[in-house]
């Protein structure tokens, strides 16, 4: 059935615009709709021999991830090792091994993912509460003990003295001060 419709497109192959008469035409002619077939068949071609050498590169670690026991050459290649750093770990005691045989030693996958597992996190030990009767402010230790505002501060950093500030005051626990400082 002919169309009255002219709508100007633009080629898809040789991207010059040509007039359509129907909405649904991507090609100004038939050597470019055959040219743009192969191209598409090409492409598709490329596609699923790209997808097939991928899924045979991912097979050994497939493989290897479906084990429950794995050798040294499956350790190697599972954490791209070398055969050496994966002896030198069970040695270490980072990775646990058996040795079944003069050959053969196994490791279990579980110990492989726990190596990668994050250790659950520790609370920050609470610092002592010092009461403020029971401290010295900075100006008080360096006019008790004749020391710059300088020389106090290296010593509180270096013994990790806890400090605490309130107001424009920073107060020191007097026991451990004393205890430096005497």
């Amino acid at each position: 059935m002919a169309s009255n419709i002219q709508v100007q497109r633009i080629c898809q192959y040789c991207n010059k615009e040509f007039t359509a008469r129907t909405t649904v035409t991507m090609y100004c002619g038939d050597y470019c709709a055959k040219r743009g077939y192969k191209a598409r068949k090409r492409a598709e071609k490329i596609e699923k021999s790209q997808t097939q050498t991928k899924a045979i590169k991912e097979k050994p670690i497939n493989d290897i991830k479906a084990k429950d026991f794995l050798t040294v050459a499956d350790v190697a290649a599972l954490l791209n090792f070398s055969h050496r750093t994966v002896y030198r770990l069970i040695k270490q005691g980072t990775i646990r091994g058996v040795n079944l045989a003069q050959r053969k030693t196994l490791i279990r996958r579980v110990d492989i993912d726990k190596l990668f597992e994050l250790p659950p996190p520790q609370k920050p030990p609470q610092p002592t509460q010092y009461k403020i009767e029971d401290c010295y402010n900075i100006g008080e230790v360096q006019g008790k003990f004749s020391i710059s505002e300088k020389a106090l501060y290296d010593i509180i950093k270096r013994n990790s003295i806890p400090k605490h500030k309130q107001g424009k005051f920073t107060y020191v626990p007097k026991t451990l001060i004393d205890k430096l400082l005497t």
